[in-house]
Parts: structure tokens; C-alpha cells; sequence
């Protein structure tokens, strides 16, 4: 899915470069997606120089007007999840692993535990929806920091127990990515509350990711691993995410 932004400024260098560039419809289409890919790298580059670590907006609770609607899956089928959503998710552990000197396991409890961040944001779906709601959860940072990321670790990778789809080697779980600059901004967060209760099933229970400056489908939710790697190569088909994997932008900065 590609966002008019990225329409306008594909349009406007297909149309700049002002002699036939297309042989068939399977090379129009390469080029096309050429196109759009460079045009992602510059809305990454873009919002960058010009927001820098600058905050997403932030609202207040007046401006809650309506139930978090829920985005992607809203019920994994997976027994291990059933299994753990029956028992208040008591035994999860978040485990964060790959290119860190420390890997580590975490509790729901020990997580809870550790200092928190409370924002009251807005998600953007690329539906073309959006809704507020008020997230609580503990700095990704703060979980990164315990295991020590190595200096060649590029990129988090979030895995979830939420499955979307059935292929020839089996179940395809969700999974995204973000690379360390958004892990370490301070509205990232592994939130296990929304809108003062703990987190509901449809909502991601019990950790969801929020990374606040971009599209709803990089809230990966039902994480129950963070692996830290240096390239997506051998992250599903090499994009870093379910959805890039499957045409869409992989930044989806907003």
C-alpha cells in the first residue's frame, strides 16, 4: 500500500524524466516499485532532518472519545497463547536476543516492574482510520539497554505468537522490525496497559510495541521476542516485516 505522498513523488519523477521508460507491463512494474522504494528512503531521511527526536503529538483524556479499535489480529489461535491468556498471562517472558552480549528473559511482573511511560497517542491506520487512546509500558530502550546491544546490531526484530497465514513450511507468524534510532526514541514503548486497564486480547495482550511516529501496522502486537540483527536477510523474505514482505512500506513514517 503506498500513501499519496509517495504517489505524488513517484509521479513527479516518472514524469520529469521525459522519454520512454517502459518495454512492458512487468518492467513498468519493477520500475515503479524502484520508484516508490527510493521514495521511502527519502520520507525516512526527510522526517529525520526535519523532526529529529521530536515527540509525536500527544493528547489528553478529554480528546479519548471512543474504544481503542483494534488494528491487524485481534484473537491468536496458537495453543501456547490460549494457554497463557486462560491464566492471565502468569508465565509470558518477553526474551530479547540475537546481536546483544546479555540475552535476556523477562516477566509480565518483572516488566510491569520496571520504570514505566505513560502518552496519550494517536494511532493512523493505513485503512485511513485513526484513534487515541492512553498507553502505558516501559521504555524499549530501557529492556535494550539490559542486554547490551552489540555495536554491529542494525535493527530490532519484534516475532509474535499471532499467526496470518498458512505456507508450504507451515504458519506464518507476524513479525516487524524498526530500526535501534526509533527503539531508543523515548514514545517508544512495550506497552501492557491502555486506557488505565491491563491490555485486552484484541489490543495486542499482553505486550504490544508503540513507535509513535509511524503507521499502525508497525505496532506489532503479542510480541513475545525482540531479536537484534544486522540485516533482514534472514527475516522472512528479506524486507523486515510481514506487511514490507507483501509490498508495503517498510519505514511507513508519518
Amino acid at each position: 500500500m503506498l500513501d499519496r505522498r509517495t504517489l505524488l513523488l513517484g509521479g513527479a519523477a516518472l514524469a520529469l524524466s521525459g522519454c520512454k521508460i517502459f518495454d512492458s507491463a512487468t518492467d513498468r512494474d519493477s520500475r515503479l516499485r524502484a520508484v516508490f522504494a527510493s521514495q521511502e528512503g527519502l520520507t525516512k531521511f526527510a522526517q529525520r532532518a526535519m523532526i529529529g527526536d521530536r515527540l509525536a503529538p500527544e493528547f489528553t483524556e478529554a480528546d479519548i472519545r471512543q474504544g481503542m479499535r483494534p488494528n491487524g489480529s485481534v484473537d491468536p489461535a496458537s495453543a501456547d497463547y490460549r494457554r497463557m491468556a486462560n491464566t492471565g498471562f502468569a508465565d509470558y517472558r518477553l526474551t530479547v536476543t540475537g546481536m546483544v552480549e546479555t540475552p535476556v528473559s523477562l516477566s509480565l511482573a518483572e516488566l510491569t516492574a520496571m520504570p514505566s511511560r505513560t502518552q496519550i497517542t494517536r494511532l493512523d491506520c493505513v485503512e485511513g482510520w485513526s484513534c487515541i487512546a492512553k498507553w502505558r509500558g516501559v521504555p524499549l530502550g530501557s529492556v535494550l539497554t539490559l542486554a547490551k546491544p552489540k555495536l554491529t546490531a542494525r535493527y530490532a526484530v519484534f516475532h509474535c505468537f499471532d499467526a496470518r497465514e498458512r505456507s508450504l513450511s507451515g504458519e506464518v507468524f507476524y513479525y516487524e522490525s524498526i530500526d535501534l534510532i526509533d527503539a531508543y526514541h523515548p514514545q517508544t514503548i512495550l506497552a501492557y496497559a491502555m486506557n488505565g486497564a491491563p491490555l485486552p486480547v484484541a489490543n495486542g495482550a499482553p505486550l504490544r510495541l508503540r513507535v509513535e511516529r509511524q503507521l499502525g501496522y508497525k505496532m506489532a502486537k503479542y510480541v513475545h521476542t525482540i531479536d537484534l540483527v544486522e540485516s533482514f536477510a534472514d527475516i522472512g523474505l528479506g524486507k523486515g516485516s510481514y506487511w514490507a514482505d507483501r509490498g508495503y512500506e517498510w519505514y511507513a513514517g508519518i
